[in-house]
């Protein structure tokens, strides 16, 4: 009786059960917003002294000294060898990975067996699901030994003319850094790639195949209707490479430098953090410019993600899908 009182009141109000459930879920949406919100305003609000303290001039100062030689002089703190370390090793994954990811993604949608394509796509998927602190270990004792003793000394000899080829070898460096985060990023660009692949109709392919086109030529067709596709997916691969922490930190050798060659050590905005977060009691700045530099990349990894959905929603728009 009670229940029946309740949905003639609502339906007396011009309210159905259908219209309370999608606020009901627009509000749980918007909590999604309002966590991403507190998140923002949390940490602007905890790095705020490093903000007055330097300004824009953090995000082209080339120091990090907690504790100055003279205790005299302030610290000092500057983000640039962060950010050209994060753009730098980002930039080898996505050279690296992305011919990779997209002939997987391409080999799945148009080439392989179906029966192949699903324990292909399982392989795939379970890389993803790997602790970044797995690629990180395997970095240290497999990687970074084949790559000093067999790779990096080729790379020397053949490119040896190019600045960033130069100077002694190590293996932690910023080139073992990308090379980690390559193959981190394959699964997310190639199931994305994938995805993105599958969406072409199936009239475009029967068209050109009428037509009298190899399956190379139909691959190169199904490659330009999707190129915006491609592009979201090797953005969405450089959001992945940008934030990855643990792994990069256990293998580009954690030195704060604005380095001009890739076989140096170096810091990236993420492994900084990881690094020196417990060690930054004192100074307070101290503590507020790493903030910052999460503040960053906080900044940095939402605009890129940003900007791959929207491509991906323009791309399924434009084929019809969802």
């Amino acid at each position: 009786m009670k229940v029946r009182k309740e949905h003639r009141f609502f339906m007396n109000v011009g309210i159905s059960g259908d219209h309370l459930f999608s606020i009901f879920l627009m509000l749980i949406a918007c909590n999604i917003i309002l966590i991403l919100g507190l998140m923002l305003y949390e940490i602007i609000r905890y790095s705020w002294l490093s903000i007055e303290t330097y300004g824009l001039g953090f995000l082209w100062g080339t120091k990090w000294q907690p504790v100055p030689p003279n205790p005299e002089m302030p610290p000092s703190f500057g983000a640039l060898p962060l950010i050209w370390g994060t753009l730098v090793t980002s930039g080898i994954a996505l050279l690296l990975g992305v011919p990779v990811s997209l002939g997987v993604g391409l080999a799945l949608s148009e080439f392989a067996p179906r029966r192949f394509t699903y324990i292909v796509s399982f392989l795939i998927e379970l890389l993803a699901a790997i602790p970044s602190v797995i690629y990180g270990l395997w970095g240290i004792f497999v990687l970074i030994p084949f790559l000093q003793v067999n790779v990096y000394p080729i790379l020397q000899s053949v490119f040896g003319f190019l600045p960033f080829f130069q100077g002694s070898i190590r293996g932690p460096c910023v080139l073992t850094g990308g090379i980690i985060l390559a193959v981190m990023i394959i699964p997310t660009v190639s199931s994305v790639s994938r995805d993105v692949f599958a969406m072409v109709p199936w009239e475009q392919r029967e068209a050109i195949m009428a037509l009298g086109a190899t399956r190379w030529e139909t691959a190169k067709l199904v490659m330009n209707y999707a190129r915006s596709g491609i592009v979201a997916a090797v953005i969405l691969g450089l959001g992945r490479a940008i934030g990855e922490t643990m792994a990069v930190t256990m293998v580009i050798g954690n030195s704060f430098n604005l380095f001009d060659s890739l076989f140096d050590p170096a810091y990236t905005l993420a492994s900084i953090i990881a690094n020196e977060f417990t060690e930054a009691s004192s100074p307070p700045v101290y503590i507020s410019a790493l903030i910052e530099v999460g503040l960053i990349l906080f900044l940095l990894s939402l605009a890129i993600n940003v900007m791959a959905r929207l491509i991906i929603w323009r791309t399924a728009k434009k084929f019809g899908g969802t």
